[in-house]
């Protein structure tokens, strides 16, 4: 099932942090994914549901370039089944003395309508992945090819990917903080529940900058939010 409109629209809209806090309060506290940054300069956020290819460590008599020849191979296949508005999400254990991807394959990505990469290893041609309109977060750049450390196994499985365990279908979403891995069956309350708690955020800003201080202003008391819903009455921005 495809994530509806209005919640992936609230979601492209939410930070990184405010989600983690929604979740936090739902007891999950391991949901950012470790090391990993925005690598492009794309336009939007990263926002999609999590298509999964796992590394495991090379072996020299395995990983020989002319893999690249079978289109089954897992990195190849995955480049060419990732569904549209979906995210590649790569383990690599972490591992940055090579890449996991370059320029072309994010390309491909992109071409096809993925939604963006995470990987919590590196990837090659960074300087030109960098300059597309196209989510992606990377743990760095690394110039050797991904046969020199990974070799790829499978395709939609349960992965871990900078510490976080991410299944296929979670809900991937990246600003520039980073990248958080949102339970599929989470979604739509959370995206719902983001979307208020920025709003409030907002007037609670607003509070702030007027001299308020903070005990009774955030977290807000019940004075604030008879305040707060005041003001949410009189504003065209409250979630629909």
């Amino acid at each position: 099932m495809t994530l509806a409109p209005e919640t992936l629209e609230r979601l492209k809209q939410a930070s990184t942090a405010t989600l983690t806090t929604q979740l936090f309060k739902r007891g999950l506290r391991n949901v950012c994914v470790q090391n990993v940054r925005r690598l492009s300069h794309a336009g939007t956020n990263l926002v999609g549901e999590a298509f999964t290819l796992r590394y495991i460590p090379a072996r020299e008599d395995l990983d020989q370039v002319s893999v690249f020849d079978n289109p089954e191979h897992p990195q190849r296949k995955a480049i060419e089944t990732v569904p549209p508005g979906q995210v590649l999400v790569m383990d690599c254990r972490g591992e940055t003395r090579a890449a996991s991807a370059g320029n072309i394959l994010v390309t491909r990505l992109r071409v096809r309508g993925a939604a963006g990469v995470v990987t919590d290893g590196c990837l090659r041609d960074s300087m030109e992945i960098a300059a597309q309109d196209f989510p992606v977060f990377a743990a760095g750049a690394a110039a050797p090819l991904n046969l020199a450390c990974h070799h790829a196994v499978d395709l939609n499985q349960p992965i871990a990917c900078g510490g976080v365990a991410v299944y296929p279908g979670d809900v991937m979403v990246g600003d520039g903080e980073g990248v958080v891995v949102l339970p599929r069956h989470l979604a739509d309350e959370v995206a719902r529940d983001a979307a208020e708690q920025e709003l409030l955020e907002i007037f609670l800003l607003q509070e702030i900058e007027q001299g308020r201080s903070l005990p009774g202003t955030y977290p807000p008391n019940a004075e604030t939010l008879a305040r707060y819903r005041e003001w949410r009455a009189r504003s065209d921005a409250a979630p629909k």
